[in-house]
């Protein structure tokens, strides 16, 4: 295991004090990935066996997560899943073949993104800013502005807390990913208004994407079982044929 080297200068506002987990049985490519992370001053552990990833993670509690899919022994599908057990950290998958398939058996357990390799470490560090950028910017928000919070959202029996990233149906509390919290918040800041596949992406990567669009039918999906919505007959979050989703009026 690795971790964070210290190296002279301020470090970036958007990265500090952020910890991330590299898991690949490649080595090589494990030590490029972190080095570029630590260039960012993430906090960078590596681990080259699922079995020990999963045990790094409950201790470092990481924010984010690489997580190569051809893992000898416990694959990445099943590490991934053990991590949903116990952890919100967003999750890129690490793919050697650009498969629809990996792609869509990687959501199902809870990845927040992939990545083909080869691939430009440059371009896995600025997806991991992206994908950090929005809850260190709500954080920001409810802890430092001295303004007091924003009630929360509400559809029906659906209680949306932005500044605490926490859901409710009644008095349950609702267990999202980072990721289809953030959709979920997209959808539900503009109720009423249908936001494309792209738009969505675009909104909870807080920039342009590059990409499978169609990536957020499997996040939606899997809101849709949490929050107890069904796509046939919606009471949250309604398909808009062609176009993309909406919030519905929760009635």
């Amino acid at each position: 295991m690795r971790s964070m080297d210290q190296s002279p200068g301020s470090p970036p506002e958007h990265t500090k004090g952020y910890r991330a987990l590299v898991v690949d049985d490649e080595v090589p490519l494990a030590e490029v990935v972190a080095s570029y992370l630590e260039r960012e001053q993430f906090e960078v552990v590596v681990s080259d066996a699922g079995a020990n990833a999963i045990a790094v993670a409950r201790e470092l509690d990481p924010d984010v997560v690489i997580l190569d899919i051809g893992l000898p022994g416990m694959d990445g599908f099943e590490v991934c899943r053990q991590l949903r057990t116990f952890s919100d950290a967003y999750v890129v998958m690490l793919t050697a073949r650009d498969t629809e398939l990996d792609t869509v058996l990687g959501l199902t357990v809870g990845a927040d993104d992939y990545i083909t390799k080869p691939f430009s470490p440059r371009e896995l560090v600025a997806r991991i800013r992206a994908m950090l950028r929005r809850p260190r910017i709500l954080q920001t928000a409810s802890h430092d502005s001295g303004q007091e919070a924003t009630p929360p959202r509400r559809f029906g029996a659906l209680s949306i807390d932005v500044a605490a990233r926490a859901v409710h149906i009644g008095e349950e509390p609702i267990l999202l990913t980072r990721t289809e919290f953030d959709i979920l918040e997209a959808l539900s800041g503009r109720p009423g208004v249908v936001l494309s596949r792209r738009q969505l992406l675009e909104i909870v990567r807080d920039g342009p994407w590059v990409g499978n669009e169609h990536l957020v039918d499997v996040h939606i999906g899997h809101l849709r079982r949490k929050i107890g919505d069904d796509a046939a007959r919606p009471r949250y979050i309604a398909t808009i044929r062609g176009v993309g989703y909406r919030m519905g009026s929760g009635q």
